[in-house]
């Protein structure tokens, strides 16, 4: 079977090795593909590869050899789903292949904001330290994570995961979902999310984005976060109102740590990136070598499995 990766960059920048998926037929792995090159560099392929290259019902029709999609990520919305299926194609995803490192980005945000290592480094450096009389210096206040509490939104694989680092780090850990959930650790409690928006001092998002969770933060919800209140979203950028939360940082009612944004490059006019207190980040959580690696590895087995005849991680059966 030929086999076309359409944007490979992102996953494989030079780090990882091709190998395991060109053992599987004759590969064409491109970097990046435009909406114009897809249909020609496509033709004749049995599967495709994708990440973030758009892949519409318009698209699938010119490609009568397609019979597997693989997305290169959990998320499908870069797939016409129901065309695909339609058209006979089978579309997987790729689950559940990272959710410590998301986990450990939650707890850099969260880290660096309490502890503002970055802004005293930079002041060391700019010999802030070497002009002191005393053998420390603080520029910013200091918190301990140690008893405050912790919402998480959301209780998947990754938000499982940073309500057991809240435990942990020794947090009282509030967790809200569509349904509560009863069968919970002794140190993890459900509420419901108007009551952990109101008593949690961290909310970390890790909802799925849909039509009942788009822009659920928003200037209503915001109202109810305690004052300096931190929030933290490495889910979708899609879950809040960017420009509810930009006035809401400007005014100085708390701050925000975010890894993902509405439209990914951001628009110059995102008003995240010019709000006061808040802290961006290209969209790396997901990022490590190791869960990039383990990303590669699943995604291959998902091809191996179709070509045995099996659907494994399929999302439109």
């Amino acid at each position: 079977m030929k086999i076309v990766v359409l944007d490979g960059y992102t996953l494989n920048p030079g780090d990882l090795s091709w190998q395991a998926l060109e053992a599987l037929g004759e590969c064409d792995i491109y970097d990046h593909t435009t909406l114009d090159q897809i249909v020609s560099r496509c033709q004749g392929a049995q599967i495709v590869l994708t990440n973030k290259t758009l892949l519409s019902d318009a698209t699938l029709k010119q490609l009568p050899a397609l019979t597997y999609i693989g997305v290169l990520a959990t998320g499908t919305n870069v797939v016409d789903v129901d065309a695909a299926k339609a058209q006979g194609i089978v579309v997987t995803n790729i689950p559940a292949y990272g959710p410590d490192a998301v986990a450990q980005m939650v707890f850099a945000h969260i880290l660096h904001h309490h502890q503002q290592v970055a802004l005293h480094d930079q002041a060391v450096k700019q010999g802030q330290w070497a002009a002191q009389r005393d053998f420390c210096f603080t520029l910013a206040p200091l918190t301990s994570l140690k008893g405050l509490t912790l919402g998480v939104v959301g209780y998947g694989d990754i938000g499982q995961q940073v309500a057991n680092l809240g435990v942990a780090f020794g947090m009282k850990v509030l967790i809200t979902t569509t349904q509560p959930k009863t069968d919970l650790p002794d140190a993890i409690q459900w509420c419901d999310r108007d009551a952990v928006l109101q008593q949690a001092d961290i909310i970390s998002l890790h909802c799925p984005l849909s039509a009942a969770t788009k822009s659920m933060i928003n200037s209503d919800s915001l109202r109810l976060l305690k004052p300096g209140c931190l929030l933290v979203n490495t889910a979708r950028g899609d879950l809040i109102n960017e420009t509810d939360l930009a006035q809401w940082l400007n005014n100085g009612n708390g701050f925000a740590a975010v890894d993902v944004l509405s439209t990914e490059p951001p628009s110059s006019n995102n008003p995240l990136l010019s709000a006061a207190n808040i802290t961006i980040t290209p969209h790396i959580a997901w990022a490590t070598l190791q869960a990039r690696q383990n990303l590669l590895n699943i995604a291959v087995e998902n091809v191996r499995q179709f070509q045995q005849g099996k659907a494994l991680n399929q999302v439109n059966g």
